[in-house]
């Protein structure tokens, strides 16, 4: 069946849950543009969310099941995974077997697959790729309230008089809500602290941007708690009526006087000062965390050290208050309600939890219900380097990329003796060794559910076809668990009976209170569920209307005494340097137009051209110490690999200091993936992995030659170092070796598609070995490749654009525009593909601010991500000016 017409969904990337309409026209190309009435984002999209209609593209998709290697029926292959898997359990235990799952999965696949694996295998051996992100802010927030609850609502953002950022590069990777507080700035004045230990485009519009050392969160803030006790700005009536554990938490909190503080954060004594003044003065404050606070060894006691302090003043379930942990994937906060954590039970079900485990027992009537936490992210992937589990099931996930020691993470999976792999691409790093392939729907074909940040589940509808045998993933979970004898409890014919279900289980009986209730849906029928707006939890059977939705401004917390807790967070730093030897810090992060590995991101051309390949970001004088120049390559390895990254020179970074992004895998580079260099340190709490420090060494990569290069074909180098990215009508290469060049036209001639009859033109240069090559076919470049010495200098924006299309070939040689082809420069607005030269024109020509910019260009005018990198361009050229 065709469908054309206009859909309300929700967006595949951060945990922002941005409302989306997609428009299917009669080409079936997919216009998409912000939902207007979504309360997320109320229109606003980013460059991400703007581009979805352009990662459609089928070459890459998984179309049919494969099983070792060889297509296969969907009943053949499923019978061969509930086979192994019964086989498994049936000579191994249960233990022996296990799930990895993610936050790209709806929460009705969720649902599922927690249900099978605990439920009726008897084993709590699934885990999700949200214990990289977001595990710590789980274990925080239950030690402090009881419950993995987040209290506030995106709209304190904009009633807060202070908004405190705290490892989060807000701009780049939740810029919808950056948008948001920007535009509450505009209207009136609200102070911005941005925490990170390096600069970015948040901290550049920040009022107080504290750059403290990698780690030393916990001092700032027990030294915040200090100050707030001292200068009696705590709440005694919240404190004696709602909250435990202050005597504690005063106890260690005691040692972080400023002069202790800025000793252990490096921060100046006055910065210091300022930031506790602030936060004294302003009553209405709203803290914002996230990867940088949980993705640490000691996470859980950074966000508890973050909560304690909005603990001790009230700030909390109020308007304009709260601590706010923000999350990274679509849905991370779904797979918490429904139990894709090894260490909890559905619908916030602890294990300790006699009644309640009992209760969905009775539920889901599973005799087998694991009765014991599971394998944690980190020790999973030891238990299957060590063969302790023998079967694993990956879905919708690329643990080969995304877990710390990368390589040896790649190492266990070629080793288990049995891999399910469920996806919508045919390769990631992690199923290439998969003795089975099982194609899954994408976003825009598949239905379900998604809670973002602030707890509201909003609906992704289908509105595409399925490709291929592609199908839901709930609908491939239950299959094999009918297979394996339980499909009585997974007769699921609709997402809609899914959704139902979890419902109606969110009300079963429980030692402790729950505020996850929605019971409200219990009874939806299909109906109902297409209709559903997005709605913020609790949602009970009863309407309460003493309830808002806010959470705790009263109290009420999900403790069994009803009151909160404060922990005492003694000070715990990351890894020593010196321990290790290697003179470096390097910190991982993501950036503005990529989307975790790529796999869908990578599909939309405009989004690779805003950074086109893994780099390493460092301060001149790290650069001068390493002896490298910017555009050079770096060697960055430790004791658990090696990477090969282009160097970034900035002095956004301090000396000693790099930053590397996280996407990059083996399929779209030779040696990117980031994290084999992060080892497996965990927090001892949360089980999450430390992915913002490690020390490391660099060096300059020793090239002979370097690359780059066009073409209309596919094509994989054979060179030490490469990076691919996708164009609107081919891909364009980045190239270098250690060895020296043999026959450069022979490296050309595998750019060249097999069908085409072409003309080649070519510059050769054997004194200065730089050689330039173009070939056209009926006066079209279908490919070039230019070499050198050093790092080509071409207009790689022109080259790229001319593939496909009619142009002079002497210009192609040139790399530069000729006539009248205007050269628009670095992309800096991925919304509407305006380059730096572009913006740099305008603003020449008088466009002197933000809002002239964007009249005369349109940069700047969507998302508003790119909007920082123009302001340094504007104060770029009034600087040169002036001078």
């Amino acid at each position: 069946m065709i469908f054309t017409g206009r859909v309300r969904t929700t967006c595949a990337y951060c945990g922002v849950g941005c409302g989306i309409v997609a428009e299917v026209n009669k080409d079936q190309s997919v216009s998409i543009s912000g939902d207007q009435e979504h309360p997320a984002n109320f229109g606003r999209l980013c460059t991400k969310g703007t581009t979805l209609g352009e990662t459609f593209d089928l070459t890459n998709r998984l179309l049919v099941p494969k099983v070792e290697g060889a297509p296969s029926d969907w009943d053949s292959a499923l019978s061969t995974v509930a086979a192994r898997f019964a086989r498994t359990v049936a000579e191994h235990g249960p233990d022996s077997v296990a799930f990895y799952v993610s936050g790209q999965l709806l929460t009705e696949d969720y649902y599922v697959a927690n249900k099978l694996m605990k439920g009726f295998i008897g084993s709590s051996n699934i885990d999700t790729n949200s214990r990289l992100c977001m595990a710590s802010s789980v274990a925080g927030h239950k030690r402090a309230f009881g419950e993995d609850v987040v209290p506030g609502v995106y709209e304190d953002l904009e009633l807060a008089d202070l908004i405190i950022l705290v490892g989060s590069n807000l701009a780049w990777c939740h810029p919808i809500l950056h948008q948001r507080i920007l535009a509450a700035r505009e209207a009136r004045e609200i102070k911005l602290v941005v925490i990170d230990p390096r600069e970015t485009v948040t901290s550049q519009g920040a009022d107080l941007h504290l750059d403290l050392n990698p780690g030393s969160d916990v001092a700032l803030f027990n030294g915040l708690l200090r100050d707030v006790l001292l200068s009696g700005a705590d709440d005694g009536g919240f404190l004696a009526e709602h909250v435990s554990g202050l005597s504690a938490a005063r106890r260690t909190a005691a040692d972080f006087d400023i002069a202790t503080v800025a000793a252990q954060t490096g921060l100046p004594r006055d910065k210091v000062a300022t930031f506790y003044e602030w936060f004294i003065q302003n009553p209405r404050t709203v803290t914002v965390y996230s990867q940088g606070v949980n993705q640490s060894s000691a996470g859980s006691d950074k966000v508890n050290s973050i909560i304690n302090c909005h603990l001790a003043t009230g700030r909390i379930g109020q308007p304009g208050t709260g601590p706010f942990s923000v999350t990274g994937q679509p849905n991370a906060m779904g797979g918490r309600e429904v139990g894709g954590l090894a260490n909890m039970l559905a619908a916030h079900i602890d294990f300790d939890d006699r009644l309640g485990h009992q209760a969905v027992a009775d539920f889901w009537n599973a005799p087998r219900l694991s009765a014991k936490p599971g394998l944690k992210a980190v020790d999973m992937f030891d238990a299957i380097e060590e063969g302790r589990i023998k079967a694993l099931w990956i879905m919708a996930t690329n643990p080969a990329v995304s877990l710390p020691e990368a390589d040896r993470v790649r190492r266990a999976i070629e080793r288990c003796p049995f891999t399910v792999v469920s996806d919508i691409v045919k390769r990631t790093d992690s199923s290439r060794s998969a003795n089975v392939l099982l194609p899954a729907l994408g976003w825009g074909e598949k239905d379900g559910t998604v809670t973002n940040s602030e707890r509201c589940i909003s609906r992704q509808r289908a509105f595409r076809e399925p490709p291929g045998q592609a199908r839901a993933d709930w609908w491939i979970i239950s299959e094999v668990a009918a297979r394996m004898g339980f499909a009585e409890a997974f007769s699921y014919q609709s997402a809609s009976e899914v959704f139902a279900e979890y419902a109606a289980l969110t009300s079963v009986a429980s030692e402790r209170p729950r505020c996850l209730d929605l019971t409200a849906f219990a009874g939806i029928d299909a109906h109902g569920y297409d209709a559903l707006l997005p709605q913020r939890w609790p949602q009970r059977a009863v309407a309460d209307i003493r309830e808002s939705h806010r959470l705790f401004g009263n109290g009420g917390f999900s403790t069994a005494d009803g009151r909160a807790k404060m922990i005492a967070t003694p000070l715990r730093l990351p890894a020593s340097q010196s321990s290790y030897n290697y003179p470096y810090i390097v910190n991982s992060g993501r950036i503005r137009d990529q989307w975790h590995t790529m796999t869908r991101t990578a599909e939309a051309a405009q989004l690779s051209a805003h950074y086109g390949e893994p780099f390493v970001e460092m301060h001149p004088m790290t650069a001068a110490e390493i002896g490298v120049e910017a555009g050079e390559l770096v060697v960055v390895e430790n004791n658990s690999g090696e990477v090969i990254l282009r160097a970034l020179v900035t002095d956004r970074q301090r000396p000693g200091r790099l930053f590397v992004p996280m996407h990059w895998s083996d399929e779209f580079a030779s040696a990117g993936r980031v994290n084999k260099l992060f080892a497996a340190n965990v927090d001892p709490v949360s089980g999450q992995p430390e992915l913002k420090f490690s020390p490391v060494s660099a060096r300059r990569f020793a090239a002979k030659w370097f690359g780059f290069a066009v073409t209309v074909a596919g094509w994989n180098p054979a060179t030490t170092y490469w990076a691919r990215m996708k164009t609107a009508n081919g891909c364009r290469l980045e190239l270098a070796d250690t060895e020296s060049i043999d026959e450069a036209s022979a490296l050309f001639e595998a750019l060249l598609p097999a069908s085409a009859s072409v003309e080649i033109v070519s510059y050769l240069d054997t004194a200065s070995d730089s050689y330039r090559f173009a070939a056209m076919d009926n006066g079209a470049l279908v490919a070039a490749l230019f070499v050198a010495p050093r790092p080509v200098v071409v207009s790689r924006t022109f080259v790229a654009d001319a593939l496909g299309s009619e142009v002079a070939a002497a210009a192609v040689l040139a790399g530069r525009a000729a006539g009248e082809r205007v050269d628009d420069g670095a992309l800096i607005c991925s919304c509407h593909g305006i380059g730096s030269k572009t913006i740099q024109r305008a603003i020449i020509d008088g466009a002197d601010d933000l809002a002239a910019v964007g009249a005369c260009t349109r940069a700047g005018t969507n998302c508003g991500s790119c909007r920082p990198e123009i302001q340094q361009l504007i104060n770029a050229v009034s600087v040169a000016e002036a001078s």
